[in-house]
């Protein structure tokens, strides 16, 4: 997957937005202002931060050993560091992704759920 390839497919989500809000280099994709993925597009090798399920994220470090690894800077118990240039699957860094957000859209208010069930 590219940087441009990821970019896109985080900004195709309902509601996606890229946010520069630490430093110019650093993109946040949030969901209704609520983060679900964090990268330096322009960084080698490629990697983004992305939420997950406490459980799924032990199993995954433990599957894909240094291709997962917990979330630098971020709470290690919800939080992996995905590497997106080499090894794994696309399909999966997709997946991935694709979870991250659901978690985030997830503990939205109910009112903003709905909102984003709109066409």
């Amino acid at each position: 997957m590219t940087p441009q390839e990821l970019r896109a497919f985080c900004l195709s989500f309902n509601e996606a937005a890229e946010d520069f809000p630490f430093n110019p280099e650093t993109s946040v994709f949030k969901v209704l202002g609520k983060m679900f993925a964090l990268t330096n597009l322009s960084a080698r090798p490629l990697t983004v931060n992305l939420k997950c399920d406490p459980e799924d994220a032990v199993r995954l470090r433990g599957e894909h050993e240094g291709l997962i690894v917990p979330g630098w800077h971020m709470n290690k118990r919800h939080w992996n560091t995905v590497s997106v240039t080499g090894g794994l699957p696309d399909r999966l860094v997709r997946e991935l992704i694709e979870d991250s957000y659901d978690l985030v859209v997830a503990g939205l208010p109910r009112t903003e759920r709905l909102r984003l069930d709109r066409p």
